[in-house]
């Protein structure tokens, strides 16, 4: 009789649910789940929680296939010699193969005040905080938003069309990802919700207090309600279990997401960095991530070479509020193009994008297998990448110590 492999999924963001599921496709397979939450956690619509228009939660019945468990708890310690990881509530559990999808969360501020007075909401447990907070503050409350990529737009632009004053604080550039022609239309619409943006030289905040803002150019803002948005970090799970990390903590892998230190450990999602080179964090690199950290420990037990990594990108859709947005088309390279589209469109674009990551873990749920997205060619790029990355580490061993 042919020996069952047990797989042990850490993590049941976008990236872990696809690998789970996935990973259920063979009989001989037994598949874990291991999360701290009973809902799959919707990250992309946490600013609608905060706003009050979505929960942003889905039922794990909904996206899990039948043949994985799920197991409410968080893994406190990755014991790769005994192939075991410890549990917060006790024991522990083996696993044959890990799946390391822990995801991301909010980078630690380190602006005086901001870990004191400031809201994050990189997390549920940080938006359904933030909600009562909102709720109570009167309309004419000032509402302050720090950071001005995605997580912050949408905030600002959510809390403002449902009638709040509300100031988005750029630190620099507003949209940074953004080609200039569609920073361009982002600003004007902001402007068109209400949104006070301040972005360019002094608006890097120096301070939080409890009612107000601190600006590099010394402007004091008043602020009711401080939220948040800058920048993600990663669990420390990796490196508190000994295992080899980039300098964010994310687990360093080869091109097949295998772990350079253990071929039984796999990552996918924002906890993942392949040859040191990891994707931009987002559930557009999170799902098909997933997808392949699957394949590689599939190929594995069936005793074949595992498939690199080679992902295709398209762009970013930002919503501004429920009837705006701006969907940015990007090249292969993951660099902005200049075309862009803005208005309705580009909100019942991003809202079909929201919806559709449910669909698809939905889909590979019902259909183990039938995910395919990445296998689509992201084209020269990431050789490109590579190439650079070798020859910047063979140059630097070349010099060495104490060479010119």
């Amino acid at each position: 009789m042919a020996k069952n492999t047990d797989v042990l999924v850490v993590g049941g963001g976008y990236a872990g649910v696809m690998a789970a599921n996935r990973l259920a496709r063979r009989q001989d397979v037994s598949v874990t789940l291991i999360n701290p939450y009973r809902a799959f956690v919707e990250r992309i619509r946490l600013h609608q929680l905060v706003g009050g228009s979505d929960d942003a939660v889905v039922d794990y019945r909904e996206i899990l296939g039948e043949g994985v468990r799920l197991r409410i708890d968080t893994v406190s310690r990755i014991d790769s010699a005994e192939h075991s990881v410890a549990l917060e509530s006790g024991g522990t559990v083996g696993y044959d193969y890990l799946v390391y999808a822990v995801g991301s969360g909010s980078a630690e501020p380190r602006v005086p005040g901001a870990a004191e007075f400031a809201y994050p909401i990189a997390g549920l447990e940080e938006a359904r905080r933030l909600r009562p907070v909102v709720d109570a503050a009167t309309a004419a409350a000032p509402v302050t938003v720090i950071g001005a990529g995605p997580t912050g737009i949408e905030t600002a632009s959510e809390l403002a069309g449902s009638g709040r004053t509300v100031t988005l604080v750029c630190g620099g550039v507003l949209g940074p990802y953004l080609h200039p022609a569609a920073r361009r239309v982002l600003a004007k619409r902001l402007a068109k919700l209400g949104v006070t943006v301040l972005d360019g030289p002094g608006t890097t905040v120096t301070g939080v207090t409890r009612d107000a803002v601190l600006l590099g150019d010394g402007r004091e803002l008043a602020s009711e309600v401080t939220i948040w948005t800058v920048g993600f970090g990663v669990p420390d799970l990796a490196v508190r279990s000994g295992l080899s990390t980039d300098a964010v903590g994310r687990l360093l892998t080869d091109e097949t997401l295998t772990s350079v230190d253990d071929e039984h450990i796999v990552a996918a999602g924002d906890s993942a960095a392949p040859s040191d080179l990891p994707l931009r964090m987002s559930c557009q690199a999170a799902i098909p991530l997933g997808a392949r950290a699957a394949d590689t420990v599939l190929s594995r037990i069936a005793g074949e070479q595992p498939g690199p990594l080679n992902q295709l990108v398209a762009g970013q859709c930002i919503s501004l509020g429920r009837r705006d947005g701006i969907f940015q088309l990007a090249d292969r390279a993951d660099v902005a193009v200049r075309f862009h589209m803005g208005g309705r469109l580009a909100a019942t674009i991003k809202e079909w994008v929201c919806a559709d990551t449910v669909r698809t873990l939905t889909g590979e749920a019902r259909k183990p297998g039938s995910y395919g997205f990445h296998r689509i060619s992201g084209g020269p790029k990431r050789g490109r990448q590579l190439e650079a990355r070798r020859s910047e580490v063979s140059g630097t061993a070349a010099e060495g110590p104490g060479r010119p």
